[in-house]
């Protein structure tokens, strides 16, 4: 079978569980109150946030955000509809404030504080902290959007958080000792926890940070901390920041592969990284974009932290300091430290005897407290979170163990917060470049049937572009991050011609075939006639008009203007966000408090944040990883091998690298098998 590319473009940049969150948020915006669709669900634990301060954020975008009549009209015509009847579109005011969701911490006194030691006197043994304990998180590698499993040896952003917040009104916790090491994860997460350090702050506790290895993104979280210690032999790599496109042209061209890529776009990078031997003008206008907006927003950030002028920041940077001592002169770090050094001074801070013990809990074990221990308890209004990270498709191959967003999955809780009548909004937090075009659309349906009876506001964590972004124009209120990597609306088709490998390797390819476009997707030894090449072009024309104007009916925007910032084209969440992508700046407390408003909840009652997702792995997934190791295949190889099987779906990735996966289709390429049969007999 030939490889056929269709796919969403995006950039080369680089489950029920009984679990719930409260949140105190701002007051309400008085909006129209939305109908509901009822029936039961099963019900959930609740447990609690802290209040958060009535702040209102205006957004960046004069653009509407409100759905368009056409946007839940059925009718199959939206030729039609771009033919003249935008007139339909409705309209919202130009500007809506939104409350930002800003932390205000209030001491727990009284009676509440009375009932919260009550609590932790009959709290289970493994919550059970002792008094001027000090809080150690590590924060380093990958961090997941997704909730964690016992497990699971990884870090989740939602603990990470949920800790923070829990620290700051725990009276067991006396202040928090972060160890940043080198990150693998986006800036939309690193924002999410800065936020949340800064929220940290306000509890009068201390929050200092231990830097051994410090890039950029370490750097940018350290500067929220009150203080910042390094070792002696720190590697600091503050030489500032690159962006990387990778072509694949020469690669191709040499083993005999020609891809026939069909171009719609002048954004349509994935497209160019199979076909090109070096960057496109457009493409490196869009990268020098997203670098221009990461690099000012780290100087910004940096040099108002360090209380020092942004071109004095960026001189220093320029000379390419790398010794701890010069850091610490200039008043980047606090002071040089070993570890146990800052541990003595920890001690003698909180008045423990040099030759005793400083009582500290790790990340893990704190995790497992509940915040009803804590006192904070939720309200009887539920709103619903669904998680969806990772790359789209439709369903679970046989072999997964890894996780990502399964369409069926997703769309089945859609649809149990559709038919309850316990839920009075829900939030759709989004961290995915993409995927399966045919899942994005059934989950973009789903959201949209969701946002006719309840509120649903779409929340973007690192990415959430292409299939990501296609989820999100289905609600009602778009939150993302400032660096958030979204947009890319747009599809390229092709497949590679494979005849000079065929002919290098001594294979060959005989077909038969009936209907003049039979072999459209059989005949990979040869290169598409003119009449196929034809019709891949229609093909993605029609595929790219979908969903640009899709997109344009979400977002209530005339499809002229939609296309100016489409072809493919993937943008930072604050230029989205002035381009009538986005509605407003922020991390997933910001969207709980659009939330609330939008429903008419007094901001001074708590909510409960009901997350409709299990952690990951679960032990099934965990013995099933070990199963697989036993014959021989590692982790990584499984994830290889079912990228190359296992799906009929048309796929998208991060690197742009698109192509069908080929398992189980009776004309699936050799090439591929061969592949396959030499990774399982390892």
């Amino acid at each position: 079978m030939s490889k056929i590319l269709l796919f969403q473009t995006v950039h080369s940049t680089p489950r029920i569980h009984p679990r719930t969150v409260v949140s105190i948020l701002s007051k309400p915006l008085s909006i129209p109150s939305v109908p509901k669709c009822y029936s039961p669900i099963s019900p959930f634990h609740s447990v609690s946030f802290p209040t958060l301060k009535p702040h209102f954020q205006t957004p960046r975008s004069s653009l509407s955000s409100s759905f368009s009549t056409r946007a839940f009209d059925d009718s199959p015509s939206s030729a039609e509809t771009q033919n003249g009847k935008q007139e339909q579109i409705v309209e919202k005011p130009e500007i809506e404030e939104y409350p930002s969701g800003e932390l205000e911490y209030e001491k727990i006194s009284g009676w509440k504080s009375f009932v919260v030691k009550l609590k932790m006197l009959i709290a289970f043994p493994w919550e059970r902290v002792r008094k001027g304990s000090v809080l150690t998180m590590k924060l380093r590698g990958q961090i997941s959007d997704q909730l964690k499993s016992r497990f699971s040896s990884g870090l989740s952003l939602p603990q990470i958080c949920e800790n923070f917040v829990k620290a700051a009104y725990d009276p067991r916790i006396s202040g928090v000792y972060l160890h940043i090491e080198p990150l693998n994860c986006g800036w939309g997460k690193v924002e999410e926890i800065r936020r949340h350090i800064l929220n940290f702050k306000k509890s009068g506790k201390f929050i200092i940070a231990y830097t051994p290895a410090c890039g950029e993104k370490e750097f940018y979280l350290a500067c929220a901390c009150k203080e910042i210690y390094a070792p002696p032999s720190a590697y600091f790599s503050l030489y500032g920041l690159t962006v990387q496109a990778s072509f694949l042209g020469g690669v191709f061209e040499k083993i005999g592969i020609e891809p026939q890529v069909e171009r719609i776009g002048k954004y349509k990078s994935a497209g160019d990284q199979l076909t090109r031997k070096s960057m496109s003008e457009e493409n490196c206008e869009m990268l020098t974009a997203l670098l221009d907006n990461i690099y000012g927003n780290w100087l910004d950030v940096v040099s108002s932290s360090k209380g020092k002028k942004r071109e004095d920041v960026e001189n220093f940077i320029n000379e390419g300091v790398y010794e701890v001592e010069r850091l610490k002169e200039e008043g980047f770090i606090t002071n040089i430290h070993y570890d146990d050094e800052v541990i003595s001074m920890l001690k003698e801070r909180l008045g423990v005897q040099e030759d005793k013990i400083l009582r500290m809990v790790d990340y893990k074990k704190y995790s497992k407290v509940r915040k009803w221990t804590l006192g904070l308890t939720g309200g009887r209004d539920l709103i619903a979170v669904i998680r969806a990270s990772g790359s789209i498709s439709r369903v679970r191959s046989p072999l997964s163990t890894s996780s990502g967003i399964i369409a069926e999955q997703i769309i089945e809780k859609i649809r149990s917060v559709r038919e309850s009548k316990k839920y009075k909004a829900a939030i759709i937090r989004i961290d995915s470049p993409g995927g399966d075009a045919l899942a994005s659309d059934l989950m973009w349906r789903e959201i949209r049937l969701l946002a006719a009876s309840k509120p649903v506001i779409a929340s973007m964590s690192d990415v959430a572009a292409s299939g990501g972004y296609y989820m999100a124009m289905a609600a009602q209120t778009i939150v993302a991050e400032n660096l958030t990597l979204t947009g890319s609306i747009g599809v390229v088709t092709g497949k590679f011609n494979l005849g000079k490998l065929y002919e290098k390797i001594g294979f060959n390819k005989e077909v038969i075939s009936r209907g003049r476009y039979a072999e459209l997707l059989a005949a990979e030894q040869r290169p598409l006639r003119p009449d196929e090449a034809e019709l891949f072009a229609k093909s993605a024309q029609n595929a790219y008009k979908q969903f640009r104007d899709k997109a344009a009916f979400s977002r209530s925007m005339p499809v002229e203007k939609m296309e100016e910032v489409a072809q493919g084209r993937v943008w930072a969440g604050k230029d989205a966000a002035s381009l009538g992508l986005v509605d407003a700046i922020g991390g997933l407390s910001q969207a709980i408090a659009i939330a609330k408003h939008k429903i008419n909840v007094p901001q001074d009652k708590p909510v409960t944040l009901v997350e409709l997702s299990r952690p990951s792995p679960t032990l099934p997934e965990v013995l099933s990883g070990i199963g697989s190791s036993i014959v021989g295949v590692d982790r990584t190889l499984k994830e290889l091998l079912q990228d190359l099987t296992f799906s009929d779906g048309v796929q998208a990735r991060m690197d742009g690298i698109m192509f069908q996966r080929l398992e189980g289709l009776s004309n699936a390429t050799p090439l591929f098998s061969l592949i396959k049969d030499y990774l399982s007999s390892l």
